[in-house]
């Protein structure tokens, strides 16, 4: 029954990223791997999200006992991720816009401005981040200014440009909700540390692309241990070893077309199983 392999699918379709993990090579396309992880997590809510509604679609003219009990299980699994979509969506938005704007006061209060929306921390630790949203800042501290050079700065700034001209806010905000709508246990929390190193490779790459790879690896490398505030994203992270390796590492095109089309056909998957039951 169709209903049932909505169900089954959307199940698969949440553990599968723990597996998916493990497969480093798909990070040499940030961009696409990106398109990738995002088609799971859409595809298992569209799956569970659609299960109710063509159960009862089955059930229309028939007096099944079994249908019957699908149809009120099924659609239960639907209402249920609905509602869990919707309130923690609604949660997630609030609490992240809520911790920007108080961040964006406080640092308007204590910082110095520098150039338009960039202001400056006296602090004598390394840091670089911005606050995405209306009224973007980028904050950088003092100790930021005086260890790197021109060069460093200028591609730190492109990095923290390319995160709030792509609004990478958005996307790792939407990838939050999707995850966070499957039960904890079931949750691959692998999957959300790759969309954010995704993210940060994407505007490392355009960073190295206004300055050079080797300025803005220098300056990662100066940055490793600079911490930013939640709801920032931020040059300095944990995974920069990564994401240098990965700031001039390409992949052959076809390759890159191939990640496309698996995470379109992910996304479809639901879709083709509704046409199913439509034909049949």
């Amino acid at each position: 029954m169709i209903p049932v392999a909505l169900v089954v699918t959307g199940l698969a379709l949440v553990v599968a990223p723990r597996f998916l993990a493990g497969w480093t090579g798909i990070r040499r396309t940030p961009r696409a791997a990106l398109f990738l992880w995002q088609g799971f997590a859409l595809s298992a809510v569209l799956c569970f999200l659609l299960a109710g509604p063509v159960a009862l679609a089955e059930l229309v003219g028939g007096d099944d006992p079994a249908m019957i009990a699908v149809t009120l299980l099924t659609g239960a699994v639907s209402v249920l991720v609905l509602a869990h979509l919707l309130a923690n969506g609604r949660r997630i938005g609030r609490r992240l816009r809520a911790q920007r704007r108080d961040h964006r006061e406080v640092i308007d209060l204590v910082a110095r401005h520098q150039d338009g929306r960039t202001r400056v921390l006296a602090h004598d630790a390394m840091g670089a981040y911005c606050v995405p949203g209306d009224g973007a800042r980028v904050v950088l501290t003092e100790a930021t200014l005086q260890r790197l050079d021109d060069a460093q700065l200028d591609a730190v700034l492109a990095h923290e440009d390319a995160h709030l001209r792509e609004r990478h806010d958005l996307v790792l905000e939407f990838f939050s909700v999707l995850h966070t709508a499957a039960p904890p246990r079931a949750r691959a929390e692998a999957a959300l540390a790759e969309v954010r190193l995704l993210v940060e490779v994407l505007a490392d790459r355009a960073a190295a692309a206004r300055t050079s790879p080797v300025v803005l690896a220098r300056a990662l490398v100066a940055l490793t241990s600079a911490r930013h505030p939640d709801g920032s994203l931020g040059a300095g992270t944990s995974t920069t070893e990564a994401r240098i390796r990965l700031l001039v590492a390409d992949e052959p095109a076809w390759r890159t077309a191939l990640i496309y089309a698996a995470a379109a056909l992910v996304v479809l998957l639901p879709l083709l199983l509704v046409g199913a039951a439509i034909i049949t």
